[in-house]
């Protein structure tokens, strides 16, 4: 499963693409504009601190000849790997039929059923993102979304793959990949709780004392 970061924080971005096995970054309007930043410098900044990875930056636009020419120029900015989001409606769908054949990638975002991610997959999207957790919030249930969409497409062999996003917790995570979406985009904080635990620390805390018992400060290399 290929783990993406959610946010268009710099410093985050660092962290996480230094630490993590990512594949790349979402953005979003809301997340772009929370960093309070040029737009231009900060898409930029984010591409030359993830070199090769994917960058996945959202249309403004909604008429399709304008989320078209939108892609364009950002493509021509970022360059590849770069995918960009368009939300599910008729204009969106006939922008990603134009876009697939321009060889642009699409991320068709706010997917809420699994017709609307068929239907995008089948314009030519490359990645559908099915919101997890706004789904969870109305009592529907999010990672069967997920797991509807994945069985659709092995259906059909369908190439597209699930990216599910809008996550709030580590359960709903490990729920997207019990139900096979082949990716998640996730925020900086869910990383660093996707790997601990209480038994763990504690594990490690008791590997140090018990080598300080005998070597106190020292250092394998040290002994070696």
């Amino acid at each position: 499963m290929e783990f993406i970061i959610d946010t268009a924080d710099l410093a985050a971005i660092r962290r996480i693409v230094e630490y993590f096995p990512v594949t790349g970054v979402t953005t979003n309007p809301t997340i772009i504009a929370r960093e309070n930043a040029d737009f231009k410098a900060l898409l930029v900044a984010i591409r030359e601190a993830i070199g090769n990875l994917q960058l996945h930056v959202q249309t403004t636009a909604t008429k399709a000849e304008d989320i078209v020419a939108e892609a364009e120029a950002l493509h021509d900015l970022l360059g590849d790997p770069f995918f960009i989001k368009i939300p599910i409606d008729a204009e969106g769908l006939k922008a990603t039929k134009i876009l697939s054949q321009m060889g642009i990638g699409v991320t068709m975002t706010a997917i809420f059923t699994p017709q609307q991610a068929l239907m995008s997959a089948l314009a030519g999207a490359t990645y559908v993102a099915p919101y997890v957790n706004r789904l969870d919030n109305i009592c529907a249930d999010g990672s069967g979304v997920v797991e509807e969409i994945v069985q659709i497409f092995d259906n059909y062999a369908i190439d597209a793959k699930v990216l599910a996003a809008s996550f709030k917790n580590v359960e709903q995570v490990h729920k997207a990949a019990l139900a096979a979406s082949h990716a998640v985009t996730i925020n900086p904080e869910l990383f660093d709780q996707l790997i601990c635990h209480p038994l763990t620390d504690a594990a490690v805390a008791g590997f140090t004392s018990d080598w300080k018992k005998v070597y106190g400060e020292k250092t394998v290399q040290d002994l070696i």
